[in-house]
């Protein structure tokens, strides 16, 4: 059983303690996630099941869509509703004032990331260092917010929809767009929409998961075009060698037996095919 599992995860649950309870309810070997989601967020985690896990690195850029509501007003060691309170302030910011702020999040942008994030230094996540009491700051980094849309704004909460590219922090957001607009900022909730081309209404609950709800890896690459392989080819393929193909491009393909069977990904270059990944 290799494939993946759109899970609709519940607050309150970390990433990994989804992880767990899906190894444990069907004994799989080996269980990982596409993309973390913080315990206090919801929505779609994609889960890749054994051999799956080999293509985890695929998604990692891969375009997220979230839900967000942002509560004007403070500031919060966490930078959501989870944390201390550090500075309160009156909110008199119009509608027309904030919905411009947001808007001004679109493009390309350098974002430094929350204390409390799974970020590392020296081996070590930032929130351990932050639960002690060390805020480590990290060098802001590229990000880019492709969409914001349906923003409400109404008794000192703003929402949104946003996509964004990978290593966006939303919370992030939330902080800076208290500080834009001068009265402080967090972020209330969180919910992921979507991830590469999978929607969370097509998402499960851990309880309702079934087997049958398994995509098979091939499904994630439909981007990608088929090419069936002989099985002489086949068995260069294998054993790392080059395939020799009359296709004079440099492209990516989903490689199949003659049977049908999903191989893998190859790469086509001057002529010659190569593994990139194998299942």
């Amino acid at each position: 059983m290799n494939g993946f599992l759109l899970v609709d995860k519940e607050k309150g649950f970390s990433s990994n303690d989804v992880v767990q309870k899906i190894k444990k309810k069907f004994s799989f070997q080996k269980v990982g996630h596409l993309g973390t989601l913080d315990p206090d967020a919801e929505g779609l985690l994609i889960i890749a099941i054994n051999r799956a896990t080999k293509f985890s690195q695929y998604f990692l850029n891969s375009d997220k869509s979230y839900y967000v509501e942002i509560k004007l007003g403070k500031f919060t060691t966490t930078d959501d509703a989870s944390g201390e309170t550090i500075e309160e302030f009156d909110v008199s910011c119009s509608e027309d004032e904030v919905k411009k702020e947001i808007k001004n999040f679109l493009g390309e942008s350098l974002q430094t990331p929350p204390f409390f994030s799974a970020l590392k230094h020296k081996g070590k996540p930032l929130y351990k260092y932050a639960r002690e009491g060390k805020l480590i700051n990290k060098e802001p980094r590229r990000i880019k917010i492709k969409d914001i849309k349906k923003i409400v704004y109404k008794n000192t909460i703003c929402s949104f929809e946003i996509l964004c590219s990978k290593g966006t922090y939303i919370r992030s957001i939330a902080r800076d767009l208290g500080k834009n607009l001068g009265c402080g900022g967090h972020m209330l909730k969180l919910k992921r929409l979507s991830q590469h081309q999978f929607n969370v209404i097509d998402a499960h609950q851990i309880e309702d998961i079934t087997l049958e709800k398994v995509i098979k890896i091939d499904n994630f690459f439909k981007d990608y075009e088929k090419l069936s392989l002989s099985e002489e080819n086949l068995k260069i393929f294998l054993n790392g060698g080059r395939v020799i193909l009359d296709k004079d491009i440099t492209k990516d393909f989903r490689i199949y037996s003659e049977n049908n069977d999903f191989i893998g990904l190859g790469r086509l270059e001057n002529k010659h095919l190569k593994h990139k990944q194998l299942v």
